[in-house]
């Protein structure tokens, strides 16, 4: 089949054109005060994760990959954290990836995906190159939230999930719909740079068995090839225009074809207010048992000792995404941060969520204590999924006793944290008087001419250097 230019105007759009249209139609000056101030804080979330991030194996390679050769025409964008600069797809490339380094990045549950860590590093590069009003800024942030939000409605389900990794779908054309909103394209360059998207996802769920680091990587490729296709599009490259519903499109390598589609992008509610904040630095999936795990024993005087049995009742999309039901062995801290077990035992032993408890092999009664617990389908729960989060656990004690805690739906960090967590990540890595300075920027986001300073202000000085 031959590519072909979106047209716009055409009567019967297809689903990159109607994307498209809504994300160029929306108005900067006209977004809804609720979405301002969650873009606002997904930033600082974002920022918060990548700071803490840069010292961690998968960090410190994706900066080093990044920063390498930086001649002086390749030096656009900020490394987080760091005394580097690099042109803005490496940029974009590195800051994706220490944005995920904590495994603790905003959450969207209707498309299962990291959505912040793909749509902010592109933005932020680029708005680093050129003048970007903090209104437009605000816009590309929630048009990316919404194109991969709406797509990942689409294809994302549990049997797709156990294969391919959710972020590695949606991210792609989230960055792409955020990128193509900050550089202005028109409608038929925007829905251009949404099909080429499509045509990258990629990303599979094999590390969750292993504890394999390539999915730290999945959002650092998805954010740049999302950026790539925007950036192609501007050129004039010409695309399928049926790359999303065609016959053979994404939406049928998915089996998707006859899905509904969701509403129509920003007329129901934007994705954006639909995500949420980890109080847990782990998967998606062991936020609410490890919470309900963290209340019993705040509740209770229990000594772990003690525990004959522990019962942990989830939606069927927890049980059965990939790493979620592991009891050990435990070599890795990415296959602690992703099993329910483990997270239940870090919140009975521990009660809070310190990064240092995810390190398996300093954590020997964490580790005894996973592999006493069990996991069970609720039909209960899984009916609520995705709408709602919940789960019960269920903590039974050698004498006979037992405790339980069922939590209807998840916990999102309150919102106080998630400045919380940003304050102590920056003012450890860039100063307190930089850290002032960037939250305030934030803060005031959408009355910003110039939203340039936000990409030094992330940058610490290599004081090594004349």
């Amino acid at each position: 089949m031959a590519g072909h230019a979106l047209d716009c105007n055409r009567e019967t759009q297809t689903l990159s054109e109607r994307m498209a249209s809504a994300v160029h139609t929306l108005d900067p000056a006209a977004l809804p005060a609720a979405v301002v101030a969650k873009a606002k804080l997904c930033l600082l979330d974002f920022l918060a994760c990548a700071l803490a991030s840069r010292d961690l194996p998968w960090g410190r390679q994706a900066i080093a990959f990044a920063a390498r050769g930086e001649a002086p025409g390749r030096k656009a964008a900020t490394l987080i954290g760091t005394a580097h600069r690099a042109g803005t797809a490496d940029a974009t490339f590195a800051n994706a990836v220490l944005g995920h380094g904590l495994v603790r990045d905003d959450m969207h549950l209707g498309s299962v995906s990291h959505l912040g860590v793909v749509v902010l590093p592109p933005l932020l590069a680029l708005a680093e190159t050129r003048p970007v009003q903090g209104r437009a800024l605000l816009a590309a942030i929630a048009a990316g939230y919404e194109a991969g939000g709406k797509l990942g409605r689409m294809i994302l389900d549990v049997e797709v999930s156990r294969i391919f990794r959710p972020t590695g779908i949606t991210g792609p054309f989230a960055a792409a719909a955020a990128s193509a909103k900050l550089l202005g394209l028109s409608a038929a360059e925007l829905g251009a740079a949404l099909a080429l998207a499509a045509n990258t996802a990629a990303g599979y769920n094999e590390w969750a068995a292993t504890g394999g680091s390539e999915m730290f990587f999945h959002p650092g490729f998805a954010a740049r090839n999302g950026l790539t296709a925007a950036e192609l599009a501007a050129t004039g490259a010409t695309v399928s225009a049926t790359a999303l519903d065609g016959e053979r499109g994404i939406l049928a390598a998915f089996h998707k074809s006859a899905a509904p589609p969701p509403p129509a992008p920003f007329t129901d509610r934007f994705e954006i207010l639909d995500v949420f904040f980890k109080e847990v630095p782990a998967c998606n999936f062991a936020q609410t048992s490890a919470q309900a795990a963290r209340e019993i024993a705040l509740r209770h005087s229990i000594d772990t000792r003690d525990i004959e049995h522990v019962l942990a009742r989830v939606p069927y999309a927890a049980a059965h995404y990939p790493g979620c039901d592991c009891a050990g062995p435990f070599e890795r801290i990415l296959q602690a941060k992703m099993s329910i077990h483990y997270n239940v035992a870090v919140a009975l032993s521990k009660r809070d969520y310190d990064e240092a408890n995810y390190d398996p092999a300093r954590q020997a009664e964490i580790r005894r204590l996973a592999a006493l617990v069990e996991l069970e389908v609720d039909p209960e729960l899984t009916a609520a999924f995705p709408a709602r989060q919940g789960a019960e656990v269920v903590v039974r004690l050698k004498n006979g006793e037992a405790h339980r805690f069922r939590a209807a739906d998840v916990q999102p960090a309150a919102d106080d944290l998630v400045r919380e967590r940003f304050a102590s990540a920056a003012v450890a890595t860039l100063g307190e008087s930089a850290t002032r300075e960037l939250a305030a920027l934030v803060e005031s986001l959408e009355t910003v001419p110039d939203a340039r300073r936000l990409g030094p202000l992330l940058g610490v000085i290599d004081r090594s250097r004349p």
